[in-house]
């Protein structure tokens, strides 16, 4: 067993990833830059320009894994006067970074720190939920979805971005490489430490691909599941409804 696999065992799964974004919170959004080409903001910008809220009415978000804002700003742009998110993380050094970097949120986002696994909302809050790129790290991602479809209002709309799996022959070869090779010393150059990196190539690779995550949205009572690929895999988008 190595230091890294001792850690998650002592720690437990939760606890470990909360040290992994304690480490990482203030470097994170150039971490993502570096390691995608800066190429995750143009997911982000699909994934919103899928949930399409409505320009002419306020809705309500609720924007799990959301620490440092980056769903919940282009939500807010994209939404109808009045609209308003709730960001919730886990990880309290994310959530801080999250205000630091949008003070114009004051006023119209609240952060709470909460599990994804049990969140702290009633039944039937919100019209809108998303999580972007944090279901992977939640141990029991099915509750986190049984969870999602609770606090959705009926006619609410789920949607996750998230790593998912190449569907490229050779090109899957290529970026198995490049995360194995790459992503943990560009890590330690710019974070300082590889092992939080080292965590999320792993991380990627445990997550469920497309159909079966699919399956699991549906488990959770969602209809109309689909998903889209974005750059030929790497991540999706998924989505559902709550009817």
């Amino acid at each position: 067993m190595t230091a890294y696999d001792h850690k998650i065992q002592n720690l437990g799964f939760q606890g470990f990833v909360n040290t992994v974004f304690d480490r990482v919170a203030t470097r994170y959004d150039l971490m993502n830059d570096l390691m995608s080409g800066g190429v995750h903001r143009i997911w982000k910008d699909a994934a919103i320009n899928w949930l399409a809220p409505s320009k002419s009415s306020a809705s309500l978000l609720i924007d799990v894994a959301g620490g440092t804002g980056d769903i919940t700003k282009r939500f807010l742009k994209a939404a109808g006067p009045g609209s308003r998110s709730i960001v919730t993380d886990i990880n309290h050094a994310m959530m801080d970074a999250g205000r630091d970097k949008h003070p114009e949120f004051a006023g119209k986002v609240s952060f709470v720190q909460a599990n994804a696994e049990s969140l702290p909302y009633r039944d039937n809050t919100s019209d809108f939920y998303t999580i972007s790129f944090g279901i992977r790290n939640v141990d029991n991602k099915q509750n986190a979805l049984n969870e999602a479809f609770r606090v959705l209002k009926p006619g609410g709309r789920f949607l996750c971005l998230e790593f998912s799996r190449v569907q490229v022959p050779l090109f899957d070869k290529v970026y198995e490489v490049y995360s194995d090779t790459v992503v943990p010393p560009l890590g330690r150059v710019v974070a300082g430490d590889a092992e939080p990196y080292r965590y999320l190539v792993d991380s990627i690779r445990a997550f469920p691909d497309q159909k079966k995550f699919a399956g699991m949205i549906e488990k959770a009572g969602f209809s109309r599941v689909q998903y889209r690929n974005l750059s030929g895999g790497i991540a999706a988008i998924h989505s559902g409804l709550k009817l």
